[in-house]
């Protein structure tokens, strides 16, 4: 049925989110539940645990804990760039399934402190990369440096002229920039070849600069620019255009890591992710491009078959308010001095979104 404002439901493949921290220990064990919950059945599993996932079999291991906990899901296991990352050990990975290895600029984001100083030392495992088909997956910034004129508003942009030459030396390695902020990064993503690709999470599409600043809660790294840059977002996500598509950077934190004197970047959406975006698309008029945005484009960049629904499907129903709530509880956390868990404050905590997951098959 539809109305003047547009169909009531909708159904669509499971979702897939190419980009996902779930952590480890009780907050994995309550996050990971919680993909299909967001209507996502494939996941990109971000490597920056502590210690970070250097090594073919840690990540192998990883993998196996996650799929105990969420057993339906298909998860997609990455390794985190550092100097024991060898083209031997590239082969190894390739070999046993890894499909992608993930480059933090050093200091970053969180647990980056292993990161990345000086990318052309990692030359020869570019190589060994491209010639095993994996995935090259950038975190997009530049390290802050007053002297040089970087901070948290230019480092992005900043980084663009690193991607450009990356794609130069390996024009056949596959390259995502991930979670891009501005409208910079969108046209320089655009300019370049059908090997590089990039991910727009579902916050940066909703909010700007004036929605961190002083709320923790929506404090994630990069952060979110200007409304010019939102707009460019939104404008490439709902064009359709293939090398564009949903990886959520959900980073679920502690309320009291996100509230402390230093706030941990990170905003939590597994599980609200799909309706977070169908209600986006639905207010650009735009939910006939949404099946694209966060299911075909991305899977065809990492040469997944195509989700159908007749392998699985999620409906969403619009409704008159779905709240998301305010915290959601770490299982299994320790009391803290309250006597009380862990908890999560999620993106847009107490706000009502137009549609919800109402049934999945």
């Amino acid at each position: 049925m539809a109305t003047d404002k547009g169909p009531e439901t909708i159904t669509l493949p499971w979702a897939s989110d190419f980009h996902c921290h779930l952590r480890q220990g009780t907050m994995m064990e309550t996050v990971t539940p919680m993909v299909e919950q967001g209507g996502v059945r494939t996941v990109l599993a971000m490597p920056n645990l502590t210690p970070p996932l250097t090594k073919t079999q840690m990540a192998l291991d990883y993998g196996k804990q996650l799929q105990k906990l969420a057993p339906n899901v298909h998860f997609i296991l990455t390794l985190y760039l550092n100097p024991d990352l060898t083209p031997e050990e590239i082969a190894k990975a390739a070999a046993s399934g890894i499909t992608a290895v993930k480059v933090y600029p050093s200091g970053v984001t969180t647990n980056s402190d292993w990161g990345v100083l000086d990318l052309k030392q990692y030359y020869p495992t570019f190589a060994a990369m491209q010639e095993h088909n994996m995935v090259l997956c950038l975190h997009g910034e530049c390290p802050s440096d007053s002297e040089k004129g970087i901070c948290i508003l230019n480092a992005e942009e900043r980084f663009l002229a690193t991607l450009q030459e990356l794609h130069r030396e390996f024009p056949k390695l596959r390259i995502v920039l991930e979670h891009a902020t501005t409208k910079a990064a969108v046209d320089c993503v655009k300019s370049l070849g059908d090997t590089v690709a990039c991910t727009i999470t579902a916050h940066h599409l909703h909010i700007t600069v004036d929605d961190w600043a002083g709320q923790p809660h929506h404090f994630c790294k990069p952060v979110a620019k200007y409304p010019t840059d939102r707009d460019a977002l939104r404008e490439i996500a709902v064009s359709g255009h293939p090398r564009f598509f949903l990886g959520s950077d959900s980073a679920p934190h502690p309320r009291k890591a996100k509230q402390g004197e230093k706030p941990a970047a990170g905003v939590f959406t597994t599980p609200l992710l799909i309706p977070l975006m169908a209600t986006l698309f639905d207010k650009l008029g735009c939910l006939d491009k949404l099946e694209g945005f966060v299911s075909t484009n991305g899977r065809n960049f990492y040469q997944l078959p195509p989700a159908t629904t007749s392998d699985g499907s999620i409906t969403l129903t619009r409704t008159a308010g779905l709240q998301v709530p305010d915290t959601y509880v770490v299982q299994g956390s320790a009391a803290n001095a309250d006597g009380e868990p862990d908890t999560i404050v999620p993106f847009m905590a107490g706000a009502q979104l137009a549609w919800s997951i109402t049934s999945t098959h």
